[in-house]
């Protein structure tokens, strides 16, 4: 929570960009203070700050805002209850996608990635070259030039795969 909102609000600060108005947090009392502490201790902003508290049952039950925070009270069937609700369940989707494919990026992950100058490109024509990345690790820098790579190209791939 901490380096996000340290990242963002310092690219903010950078760029000059507008800054928000509120800010609100999926969480409670201690992810509300982390970001006060980097915002007003860090990148000297004052933003009013909010967080959205769950229930046992994962679900929206409460807001809290302020500086000492306080719960407002909310009816939870109110249409502000409802959008708060929303943005939060909004959150979570965003942050189960983003760690879906974070996760599914390094499933295919080879070693041939590390490699300057290997690309998805090139990876794939070595593959079909060579049929697998370990007949790629026994060849000479001629066999791999000889798959369409650079001369320098080749000479990497072999350093890196001895290594």
């Amino acid at each position: 929570m901490r380096e996000v909102v340290r990242r963002r609000y310092s690219r903010v600060l950078k760029e000059g960009l507008p800054l928000p108005d509120l800010i609100i947090i999926d969480g409670g009392k201690g992810h509300v203070e982390a970001v006060r502490d980097i915002l007003e201790n860090e990148l000297g902003l004052d933003i009013p700050l909010s967080g959205l508290i769950k229930d046992e049952k994962h679900r929206t039950s409460q807001l809290m805002i302020g500086n000492p925070l306080e719960l407002v009270p909310l009816d939870s069937r109110s249409q502000e209850f409802y959008l708060l609700q929303r943005i939060q369940d909004e959150v979570h989707r965003f942050a189960i996608t983003f760690h879906r494919q974070l996760r599914g990026k390094n499933a295919v992950h080879s070693q041939l990635d590390d490699i300057p100058g290997v690309g998805e490109k090139r990876r794939k024509q070595l593959l079909r070259h060579f049929g697998s990345l370990k007949k790629i690790k026994e060849a000479t820098a001629e066999e791999i030039m000889e798959a369409g790579m650079p001369k320098g190209v080749a000479e990497g791939i072999v350093r890196k795969l001895q290594e």
